[in-house]
């Protein structure tokens, strides 16, 4: 298959990244010229350790919330299947340095969220039963206490 075909993320090389990171992984520009970019928020060591589902969730549904507070034109904050870290999109060009301080107010008020979740009703979520809101704290916690920098993309050689 052509490599120009695969996915972005299918060209990264999970051995040479660390995490935890925030990375630009792709930018595209509309019709009208309006920019769009994406941005790889890792949280996990690639191919080392996962958050169990009921976390993730959990920080979907905080992340989604609080990104949009800390950062203009967020589009969508969405899990990896690999269940790593999020893939944020965003209108316009802030640029990695205000992503990772974004998303790092945004770790914050995380490891300090208390009560209800947003969105994690019978009738606001499709699976509202798996949330684990401890492990979203304790996974922001030890985010913010291994500190997040900026990871260039390191693609696949040869």
């Amino acid at each position: 298959m052509e490599s120009s075909w695969l996915p972005e993320s299918f060209r990264l090389d999970h051995k040479r990244v660390r995490a935890p990171y925030v990375r630009l992984a792709g930018v595209k520009e509309t019709p009208r010229g309006d920019r769009i970019e994406k941005y790889d928020l890792r949280l996990a060591q690639p191919n080392q350790e996962a958050l169990d589902t009921g976390s993730l969730h959990t920080l979907e549904h905080l992340l989604a919330t609080y990104l949009r507070g800390h950062l203009e034109g967020v589009v969508d904050v969405s899990p990896m299947g690999c269940r790593t870290g999020f893939y944020l999109v965003v209108l316009g060009e802030p640029g990695p340095e205000k992503v990772l301080e974004a998303f790092r107010a945004s770790l914050e008020q995380v490891a300090q969220h208390a009560g209800a979740i947003p969105g994690a009703s019978e009738l606001e979520c499709g699976n509202y039963r798996d949330h684990n809101p401890e492990g979203a704290r304790a996974w922001a916690q030890r985010v913010l206490a291994q500190g997040l920098r900026v990871q260039e993309t390191v693609e696949i050689s040869g």
